[in-house]
């Protein structure tokens, strides 16, 4: 399989990355980045595009299988305004060429609590792009909605700290619904979705993304 990815350069798609290249069953693996990777393996193509300009490089998203798991923070974009376009426009325009592109399966990183009736930003947002892609009517699409992630040496403090907390919560058996996702965890979640022979649309919950991961034959 041709595997086509966005968001390659966060936690959850370098965990992604890596897992496809040792995948003998995926043949290429392409990224579509602002930058250069320094990653570099024979089944690995790197596109380096301006996602404002999807013109430029829709023409390249073709595949058998299209993963989008790129986001960012409020903190880091600066204002709702940029974090919605690298979290809603940048995976709108992705899904939309690919499915011109005539792509089959695509699978959504998306956000536990997404809804467009949402009063919080962030998880309206998710909620509205959830909406859109459905109505591209892939022939088969994945949507994963995880609580926080576990990211390996993450930056973000309130992350890390939330995480902290979580955790202890879980040791005395309580906020279980709400425990970190380890990014590989999901990584290997979105692969074994991909593998799967179907057709329609699928919504994987936060409770079921480790049991989804642990399908040995997806």
């Amino acid at each position: 399989m041709k595997a086509l990815i966005i968001g390659a350069t966060g936690a959850t798609g370098k965990d992604l990355v890596n897992q496809l290249l040792q995948d003998s069953e995926f043949t290429r693996v392409v990224v579509f980045v602002r930058k250069p990777l320094t990653l570099q393996h024979p089944k690995l193509s790197v596109h380096i595009v301006d996602f404002d300009k999807p013109n430029e490089w829709k023409d390249l998203v073709k595949g058998d299988v299209a993963f989008s798991c790129m986001g960012t923070t409020l903190k880091d974009a600066g204002s709702k305004e940029a974090q919605r376009k690298v979290d809603y426009d940048y995976q709108l325009n992705f899904a939309k060429s690919a499915k011109e592109n005539g792509v089959d399966d695509f699978i959504l990183v998306s956000a536990y609590g997404a809804s467009p009736k949402s009063k919080i930003f962030y998880s309206r947002m998710k909620g509205e792009l959830e909406e859109e892609i459905k109505k591209l009517h892939f022939n088969k699409l994945t949507i994963f909605s995880p609580g926080m992630l576990d990211r390996h040496d993450s930056e973000r403090t309130g992350e890390v700290l939330g995480g902290k907390i979580i955790k202890f919560a879980n040791k005395l058996g309580i906020l279980e619904q709400q425990k970190p996702l380890p990014t590989p965890v999901l990584a290997k979640a979105m692969i074994n979705a991909a593998r799967i022979k179907s057709n329609g649309y699928s919504k994987i919950k936060l409770g079921n993304i480790f049991s989804f991961a642990a399908k040995k034959n997806g």
